[in-house]
């Protein structure tokens, strides 16, 4: 399973929020390059890097951040937020990202979603699927849909989507633990792959102890997105660079 640490971007520093709600903001970095650095020293490969001014203001705002990390570490960035059009895209990618995450876009703009999956490959755009009570929320999680989170995720993997990261809002910037149950049902009704497509669910939300992580490669998610409980010290990078390390 694959350890993916987050950084959250507003107004250029490293932060983290609370159930998505940025009146809770708490900034833990001003640099998220030396916090990026930092996750390289240790072995980590991956980085799931979510531009919140993006999210917010309905476009790419943060991608000058994107590219520092880029072009100064070896790490494979995924990044979301705020990618919206075209042009978004293409300054993500133009900026160093690996893949990028469409979560509010795989909602409101379905047709240009899927012109991405198209034009850039499965490999390279990762479906979004954020959801409280089962179902997707969007725009930087401040509305809500009707939209029922496993139909979603089923519909995205018929049209070739491989990458999903599933967050449980209700989990977010809590350390109660993640939503095994949850996971453990996405993975059960997907698990047959659609047109030769097997999904890859990325679990995010919650994470708060270093034991969590063995659960969650046993069910079957094939990476783990950790925020919050890496920042407040619940786990130490020590401990993830041992898991890398062990397999």
């Amino acid at each position: 399973m694959r350890i993916i640490p987050a950084i959250d971007i507003i107004d250029g520093k490293c932060v983290r929020l609370s159930k998505g709600d940025y009146t809770t903001k708490k900034i833990y970095n001003e640099s998220p390059l030396e916090v990026a650095k930092e996750f390289e020293a240790h072995g980590i490969e991956y980085l799931h890097l979510v531009d919140l001014d993006g999210a917010k203001n309905q476009h790419i705002v943060n991608h000058k951040v994107l590219e520092q990390i880029a072009s100064q570490t070896t790490l494979k960035i995924d990044f979301g937020g705020g990618l919206k059009t075209d042009k978004d895209l293409q300054i993500a990618f133009n900026s160093g990202a690996d893949q990028v995450t469409g979560g509010s876009i795989a909602v409101k703009n379905r047709e240009l979603f899927l012109s991405w999956i198209e034009t850039y490959g499965a490999e390279k755009i990762i479906l979004g699927a954020d959801a409280l009570n089962e179902k997707i929320a969007v725009s930087g999680w401040q509305e809500h849909s009707k939209q029922e989170l496993i139909p979603f995720i089923k519909d995205y993997q018929e049209k070739g989507i491989v990458f999903v990261i599933c967050t449980d809002i209700s989990k977010d910037g809590m350390l109660a633990g993640p939503s095994f149950s949850l996971y453990k049902k996405i993975l059960k009704q997907t698990s047959i792959p659609v047109e030769g497509n097997k999904i890859h669910l990325i679990a995010s939300g919650g994470i708060s102890a270093f034991d969590e992580l063995p659960k969650l490669a046993e069910l079957g998610c094939e990476g783990t997105i950790i925020g919050k409980a890496i920042y407040e010290n619940r786990i130490s990078l020590k401990q993830l660079e041992e898991f890398i390390l062990n397999g």
